[in-house]
């Protein structure tokens, strides 16, 4: 279904960085917790598709002229005007009313979020490095709300781990973007002239380490010890190395890399979905079951 496909439920797996406050909380077996973040999920599915859909409304003409983006539903006119807007509205609507069943700082992040990807569509896009630094923010607001709709605290080591690894994606995107038009890629979107895929390197360098070392500090955390009663976390460090490791070969190496932007790479890549389902066991393992200071 064309309105469906609008509003792009592959992107909804980044709305998992939601339940990382109450994984690593070591609550997620509570039934009041899975409902509330299950509540949460669905929220900011909402808020993201209703941001997609304002994306596109106002990209249309641009998009039309783009290899890929020429075959999204608004673009192609398979969905018209009128009911992607009214759709839209209603997510928008919908989403912080799921949020405010949950409570106040929860909407307040929702409508946040949506504001911050408002102005980001009529007016951040345009300004280098701003850019990729709102979307980052958007996966540090999804644990954020992960957190106050649970009710717990996040570590400042897991905050700073979002920010990085959120930067990481964003400068990642924006290579891909440069790649997939090399020649005309500044008409599509205009601060890409403003990118090189040596400058985009280099800040994924940067972001690659540091969302590596603050992981890593956060396994090793005293607080993060005194919650676990160990060091145990800390096995799940080679997993987190896989999967950046694996991401970075995806986007540079991969074969036919500009079919599919780096998002839709991951769902399809196997080794890479093997590596998630292992990393999920071993925190599964670690952070619910008894250790021995425990």
């Amino acid at each position: 279904m064309p309105l469906f496909r609008s509003l792009r439920p592959a992107q909804w797996s980044k709305n998992v960085f939601v339940l990382a406050p109450a994984t690593f909380a070591g609550s997620l077996l509570d039934r009041g917790t899975v409902e509330a973040s299950a509540i949460a999920f669905v929220a900011f599915c909402a808020a993201a598709s209703a941001v997609y859909l304002f994306n596109d409304l106002r990209d249309r003409e641009q998009d039309r002229r783009h290899p890929r983006k020429r075959l999204r539903p608004v673009a192609s006119g398979a969905v018209g005007t009128v009911p992607a807007a009214a759709t839209g509205v209603v997510l928008a609507v919908a989403a912080l009313t799921a949020a405010l069943t949950l409570n106040r700082e929860t909407a307040i992040l929702v409508g946040l979020y949506l504001l911050a990807n408002l102005l980001y569509s009529l007016w951040l896009k345009e300004i280098v490095i701003v850019d990729v630094m709102v979307l980052a923010s958007g996966y540090v607001i999804r644990v954020l709300v992960g957190a106050t709709a649970v009710g717990v605290t996040v570590s400042a080591w897991l905050l700073l781990c979002t920010v990085f690894l959120s930067l990481f994606l964003g400068f990642s995107k924006r290579r891909h973007e440069l790649v997939l038009l090399p020649d005309d890629a500044g008409e599509q979107r205009a601060v890409l002239d403003h990118y090189s895929p040596t400058f985009l390197d280099q800040m994924m360098n940067v972001v690659t380490a540091s969302t590596l070392l603050s992981y890593a500090l956060y396994t090793t955390a005293d607080e993060t010890v005194m919650r676990f009663g160990d060091y145990g976390l800390v096995w799940t460090v080679p997993f987190v190395l896989f999967g950046i490791f694996r991401y970075l070969y995806l986007i540079h190496k991969a074969d036919n890399p500009k079919q599919r932007n780096p998002t839709e790479l991951l769902l399809y890549d196997v080794p890479f979905l093997v590596n998630v389902g292992l990393y999920a066991l071993a925190v599964f393992l670690i952070v619910y079951l008894p250790g021995p200071a425990q």
